[in-house]
């Protein structure tokens, strides 16, 4: 009896955090003053923060229900402005059809801490949109938000090193979601003077980290990861240095999915390093192929896929049937470290000749590989592929232990991204050989 009571006080309660929430955005909304504006969203971002779960689905279901545009008013302005297609017609309709959540979230973004709460509130919506879609529109307006407020003109580029603050350095350890930092001397090797690690700020949250690239200096494209990584490797000289590899960015606030920064990330510190180190002429990554396994294993169908101009139509079926064949009988062997040791060369031959035809036909498609499509898309080229470059228990099982090398040209960045928005990847001589 007595828990009852507690649980029917408990829900009390919480309802009416939910009705005081909601009555404070509509004040925020209301308020003309920008002084009580500021004074209402601190209060309304204090009891965001505290309000319970349940509740919580409860304001985001407010947000999609209430704070939508009016149809009617939308419809009337939108006649109004086919009618006649005048200035103050457009901006009645744009005005118009912009839902009222887009405003509440501009006033809780200006006071101190709105930033940061925001984040917080799209991290909370995107765990539940997979269950709730119709909240799909509280996310694309918020998304629409914070690309321009995270665009990178305002963001700013650090180098992260060893004099960094301890508890940044912690967070790089935490968020590196390519190749795990093993502590801290593997955090102190990848910040030798070989290496370099660079992340981007916002001004509203200037001590987290929203994404960070790492970078070898090496004298040539690399091949494998293990070199790369191996925390007992002796740093080079900085004559040596002849090529920057991109070998892992990690995204570290995930309020920012799909909005992107990345790609902007890598130029920047590409041009940067050509500043800083004027002998480095070529930029690359050494990057996985995540979806390539996963492909492999669900048996598509070949014979859908293009064959290279030399090969009989069936020349994709016949690689699969032959590395079939050196797995004994079973691809998934493939994923076994002894296994794919024993590869002869024709075996490993086939193995690029079918991760060459995925990532070429495949990745312009939506269910493509996505870090091919992150790369593609940035304007990278499909330089060269390589078998045996990631033997780990992660690199075998998402692709068989193949990696690949983009090249960034810097003077050829929008052609290559022309040529994938139109379907096409740019990709090198040495590709086409395997294919």
């Amino acid at each position: 009896m007595l828990d009852d009571w507690r649980a029917a006080a408990a829900r009390q309660q919480a309802d009416h955090q939910l009705r005081s929430l909601v009555l404070g955005c509509r004040r925020l909304l209301s308020e003309p003053g920008e002084t009580n504006s500021l004074a209402i969203a601190r209060r309304v971002l204090g009891q965001l923060d505290a309000l319970p779960a349940a509740q919580l689905d409860a304001f985001f279901g407010y947000l999609a229900r209430e704070l939508v545009p009016d149809a009617q008013q939308v419809l009337q302005a939108a006649a109004d402005y086919a009618e006649q297609p005048s200035a103050a017609h457009q901006i009645r309709l744009t005005q118009l059809a912009e839902p009222p959540r887009q405003e509440l979230m501009r006033r809780l973004n200006r006071t101190g801490g709105g930033t940061a709460a925001l984040l917080r509130l799209r991290r909370a919506l995107l765990q539940r949109l997979p269950k709730q879609p119709e909240l799909a529109a509280v996310d694309a307006d918020l998304r629409h938000l914070l690309t321009s407020w995270f665009n990178p003109g305002f963001l700013e580029l650090r180098r992260v090193d060893w004099d960094s603050p301890a508890r940044l350095l912690e967070k790089i350890i935490h968020h590196e979601a390519v190749h795990a930092i093993d502590g801290w001397d593997d955090l102190r090797r990848r910040l030798q003077p070989d290496r370099r690690c660079f992340a981007f700020f916002h001004p509203q949250l200037p001590e987290e980290p929203l994404i960070f690239v790492e970078v070898a200096l090496l004298p040539e494209m690399p091949a494998q990861i293990a070199p790369l990584i191996d925390k007992r490797s002796e740093a080079l000289p900085p004559e040596r240095f002849r090529v920057a590899v991109f070998y892992g960015i990690s995204n570290c606030e995930p309020g920012l999915r799909n909005v992107s920064l990345g790609n902007f990330l890598i130029k920047r510190v590409a041009e940067q390093l050509q500043h800083e180190l004027p002998r480095i002429r070529s930029f690359c990554t050494l990057s996985p192929v995540p979806g390539f396994a996963a492909w492999l294993l669900a048996d598509p169908d070949l014979r859908t896929l293009p064959p290279p101009r030399r090969h009989a139509a069936a020349h994709y079926e016949s690689m699969r049937e032959q590395l079939r064949s050196a797995a004994g009988g079973d691809l998934r062997a493939l994923q076994h470290a002894p296994v794919h040791a024993g590869l002869d060369a024709a075996a490993q031959a086939a193995l690029l000749s079918l991760c060459a035809a995925y990532l070429v036909h495949l990745a312009p498609t939506p269910g493509g590989d996505s870090v091919a499509r992150f790369h593609l898309d940035n304007g990278a080229r499909l330089e060269r592929l390589n078998a045996g470059a990631d033997l780990s228990a992660k690199g075998l099982k998402q692709s068989f232990g193949v990696m690949v090398n983009y090249l960034y040209d810097l003077e050829q960045i929008e052609a290559g991204h022309e040529k994938f928005v139109n379907a096409e990847v740019a990709r090198s001589r040495a590709v086409n050989a395997v294919m």
